[in-house]
């Protein structure tokens, strides 16, 4: 089996934020023990700019993205010397592997980290992930490591993806606000209320939260990759993950249908930057028959947006049921609304969506 751990700042960070070397063995511990096991694990960390601040003597967290960036940069090398180490008491050899967006986007740099990511595992490595937040594009970067991670495992074809946090799974009610929730272990579709009930944001060191780890999860479930979201302070957790052991936490099924990476990407990784409207025959065109969107069907066009930005299309009723890249810019569709191929002015794309750049969402 193939494992995908992820674990965020907050479950390796003391109140200070510091780096906590015990939290990150105890991390280890599990990591080695799976690999006993005979199975491949794979390390989704966060961390590198909690590990920057106080090298700096930064007073908390840094708001500029320049800065950010930069204590990322220092950060980092002390975080993997960390990993090194603990996983050295096991005798198991780390590998720092740091990706950015783009590896997933450009098929040449989607094969070539997966071979590297494949080739480490062959040798008996754990590969340590993080993105590379040191040249990071503000426009185009992961967001947080739980979707990383989701990535990731679709990338390897995992079997597993484990999202540690500091809760034992997602409950019932945020646990900040009501503390009468209870554990839902097994989610076998990720629909508008289980990620309402997600809630928002976690800690003020890390950048994600159980909202994140939902999206984290359903990514996963469409790559066909079960997922367990979990306490990164609850005993044996890696191990009972990979096991199966009721209760570990909230378990993800997969899903039947699997996404390939291009249109993965394009449904759960990149924001929308505006609506397409499209008429009832457009619409059953693109869910039912597979087609591009032609500016015939299209009955408005709403926000700003460049051509290959993401979109959302929605049927008369509002409804969103489709997302995908936009051919053009938002004034250019806009003026080809509605009017069939023979009409459009030279130049215009007759296409406002093609199909291999379109996804019908559930």
């Amino acid at each position: 089996m193939i494992v995908v751990a992820k674990v965020g700042t907050s479950s390796i960070t003391d109140d200070r934020g510091v780096i906590d070397r015990a939290a990150v063995g105890a991390f280890c511990d599990q990591v080695a023990a799976v690999r006993k096991a005979g199975h491949r694990v794979v390390v989704v960390t966060s961390g590198a700019v909690a590990a920057g601040i106080p090298e700096l003597a930064l007073d908390g967290r840094p708001r500029d993205p320049v800065l950010l960036q930069a204590v990322s940069a220092v950060g980092q090398s002390r975080l993997m010397r960390v990993y090194e180490e603990q996983l050295a008491r096991h005798d198991v050899v780390v590998g720092q592997v740091l990706l950015a967006p783009l590896d997933f986007m450009v098929r040449q740099q989607y094969l070539h980290a997966r071979g590297t990511l494949e080739r480490l595992l062959e040798l008996g490595v754990v590969p340590v992930v993080n993105e590379n937040d040191a040249v990071a594009d503000d426009e185009i970067r992961f967001g947080d490591n739980d979707r990383l991670a989701a990535l990731v495992a679709h990338l390897i074809g995992a079997d597993l993806l484990v999202l540690l946090t500091d809760a034992p799974g997602l409950l019932t009610a945020d646990p900040r606000l009501d503390q009468t929730g209870s554990l839902i272990e097994e989610i076998v579709e990720v629909d508008h209320e289980l990620e309402r009930v997600a809630g928002g944001a976690g800690s003020e060191r890390g950048s994600g939260g159980m909202a994140s780890k939902v999206s984290a999860a359903k990514i996963a479930a469409w790559s066909g990759v079960r997922s367990v979201i979990a306490a990164a302070g609850r005993a044996d957790v890696l191990v009972d993950a990979v096991d199966g052991t009721a209760g570990v936490g909230t378990v993800v099924r997969p899903r039947e249908q699997r996404l390939p990476a291009r249109k993965l990407w394009i449904a759960f990784a990149v924001g929308s930057s505006g609506t397409v409207v499209v008429d009832d025959g457009a619409r059953r065109a693109l869910v039912d028959g597979g087609r591009s969107l032609l500016p015939a069907g299209v009955t408005a066009v709403e926000g700003s947006f460049r051509a290959t930005d993401a979109v959302e299309l929605a049927g008369p009723d509002g409804a969103v049921f489709a997302k995908g890249l936009a051919t053009a810019d938002a004034d250019t569709l806009r003026k080809a609304a509605g009017r069939r191929t023979s009409d459009l002015p030279e130049g215009t794309p007759h296409e406002v969506v093609h199909r291999d750049d379109l996804v019908v969402l559930p």
